[in-house]
This record gives C-alpha cells, structure tokens and sequence, in this order.
C-alpha cells in the first residue's frame, strides 16, 4: 500500500495545543464501520453509546518526564592527549528517553546526536544526575547508562529534571499543568514516553457510569515507545518496520477478554496501543497453538497493523485523530476501512473536530 492513500488535509488551526478545562467535553465522531454512517456526539455521552455488556479495555501506562535537558562532560576513559580537549565540550544535550532496557541503562535519542560518541558523558541539573552513551544504536538511537551521583534514585531525578514529553505537532513548551493533563486518571505503571490519548477523555465520574451501565472495565500495560510515533519512512506499508514496545497482559485481564468473547460480549479497545498489545497477544497464541485468546504475561509488539490485518480480538476502537501518513491512522484503516475512515476525518475536518493528542475522539465498532 502507497503511502500516499494514507494522506488528508489538516489545516493548522485544527491541532489542539492544549486539553479542554474538562476531559469529558471533548467531541465524539460515531462511525458505525459496517454502513460507513457517522454521527456527531460527545464525549460525555460515551456511556450511553454503549449496549451494558461491553469489556473496555484501557492502557493504565503512566507517563514518564522524559525529556532531560543536560551539558556534556568529556569522555571516560581516553587518552590524556584528548582529555584536556574534551574537558571543554560543554555544550547543551537534550536526552529524550525511549525505552528502558536495565535498572540504569535506557535507549534514548540524543541531541546533537552526530557529537555524541560512545564514553561521552552527560551532566544534569548541578551533577546529581549522569549520563554515559554507551552504545549507538539505529534511527539514530543512544544507549545511556545513568548514575545518581547523590543520594537521590534515578527514578527520582527524572521525575524532577524532566520534562513531560509533549508530542512535536504541540508548538509550545510543556508547562506544570501538562504533568496532570498528559496523564490517563487510570495511569498506574510509568515508563511510556506518550500518552495513551484516547484515555485522557475518561474522568473518574465518566468511568464511574460505564461501570454502572454494566459494562465491565480492565486494563493492561503498553509503555508508549517510538513503535507508536515513529514516522514511516518507506514509500510503501511493505517497507516500513515497527519498532517494539514493551506490553504486559495480567492473567485476569486475560480471563475477562476470553470469558467475554466465550459468551459473544463486544471487546473494545481504548486506544491504538490496546489494540496492538491485544492483536500482538492473540497472534502469539495463534502461533503457539493456544487455546486462549490472548496470552498473558510480558512481551515485545513488533506488529504493524494495516489494511488487510484481520483482527482476532478487538471489536470496537475508542481512538484520537492522527496524523497523516502513520502508522496509527494505517491501523484505524486496517479496522473501519480506508475509504470509510477517510471519509470520517474529512467530515471531522469540515465540522472543526479538535485533532490529535489534546484533541477530539472517535468511537468505531
């Protein structure tokens, strides 16, 4: 597939740069993939758009200040005759984290990237915190292995030295409010680099109705990584290879997805993470020869969803508008169609829908 089908006009104004004041005012899209009808609701109406027997499944990932803003420091270990050269790069680095790989060690993209070698180490806030590549990686990745030099946990400093990785479509500096905002009220388990933002439009009173409505709500984890956001670079789907997230299934999570789909209840998914850490599940059980569904435990997603994708789990899709030209919009293809998906954002485009991380919703199934 030419990455051109997966191409719509956005005009500017229409990225949301900040959340609403509340997170059920946003706009809901219902798009019904079978006819290909859609509808204009909202957000706040999302329990009454459901049927009462429902299994929702939601992302608890938190998010981490990824984001770290330090000086370099010189190299380790090197000959004296470049020491004293070294000693006066001092120059400003940012880290962005991406994937956490050990206790310390963290994959990160680097900038300036091209001037960071292999020993080159890093200081941040007054030096309480250290950073040392060591190992360069493709797509321009970094390995970092970090240090607290007080008596402070890693985990700690990052909290405090970082900054909430706001996506680069949001032309603005991340302010004290997005630490709330760029946040689920479910989040539970840190170490994504991105929202799940379908998420962000459940407040506790709305989760409170669904339940109420008899739907049955549970959760897994999929830490957020560049396998999301990562910007194809092919021409075609063909040529375009995801980069893997971390996921984890609880076993209870994976008794309700098979006792709903023993008795016919509806699975939906909030958000593209969920559907990729579900389908990723249930094609490893295929693979396996399982009987369940979906296996539990932790693994790796490497699956790059497309039209074509037949999907053995997932019955309905809560999601965001994206970007042109990505891999999630390939996905929401993959489920409702291209031609019918297209079609929504066109509507959504003329009726002034508020598109992508802070933006408006649409409920596909």
């Amino acid at each position: 597939m030419h990455l051109g089908e997966l191409d719509y006009h956005l005009p500017p104004g229409q990225i949301a740069q900040r959340p609403l004041s509340q997170r059920e005012a946003s706009r809901l899209l219902l798009l019904d993939r079978t006819s290909g009808v859609f509808e204009d609701r909202t957000f706040a109406q999302f329990a009454n758009l459901l049927r009462g027997d429902e299994l929702l499944i939601l992302n608890n990932a938190r998010v981490i200040p990824a984001r770290l803003f330090g000086r370099r420091a010189g190299v380790h270990s090197q000959p004296a005759s470049r020491a004293t050269r070294s000693e006066h790069l001092a120059g400003r680095v940012e880290v962005f984290l991406t994937r956490q790989i050990g206790a310390a060690t963290w994959e990160a993209l680097v900038r300036p990237g091209r001037k960071m070698h292999v020993g080159e180490r890093v200081l941040f806030g007054d030096g309480e915190l250290e950073g040392e590549v060591i190992a360069r990686g493709e797509l321009g990745l970094r390995t970092l292995r970090f240090v607290s030099n007080d008596s402070r946990t890693l985990n700690e400093h990052f909290e405090r030295l970082g900054h909430v990785p706001l996506p680069p479509y949001i032309d603005r500096a991340d302010e004290s409010a997005d630490r709330e905002r760029y946040q689920t009220v479910f989040a539970k388990r840190p170490g994504a680099i991105a929202a799940p933002t379908a998420g962000l439009h459940f407040s506790n009173e709305i989760l409170q109705r669904i339940r109420e409505r008899g739907v049955e709500v549970c959760e897994l984890t999929l830490d957020v990584g560049l396998g999301t956001f990562q910007p194809i670079h092919s021409e075609t789907l063909e040529g375009h290879v995801m980069h893997a997230e971390s996921y984890e299934i609880p076993p209870e999570t994976a008794e309700r997805i098979q006792a709903a789909r023993n008795v016919g209840r509806p699975i939906i998914a909030v958000g593209t993470t969920v559907v990729r850490a579900l389908e990723d599940a249930a094609l490893r059980a295929a693979e396996a020869g399982s009987k369940k569904l979906v296996l539990e435990g932790k693994a790796d997603a490497r699956l790059f969803i497309v039209p074509g994708f037949r999907f053995r789990v997932v019955g309905g899709l809560l999601t965001n508008f994206h970007l042109p030209r990505s891999t999630l919009l390939a996905l929401v293809c993959a489920f409702a169609g291209r031609e019918q998906t297209l079609a929504a954002y066109r509507h959504a485009v003329e009726a002034g829908y508020r598109f992508y991380s802070y933006g408006d919703c649409m409920l596909i199934r």
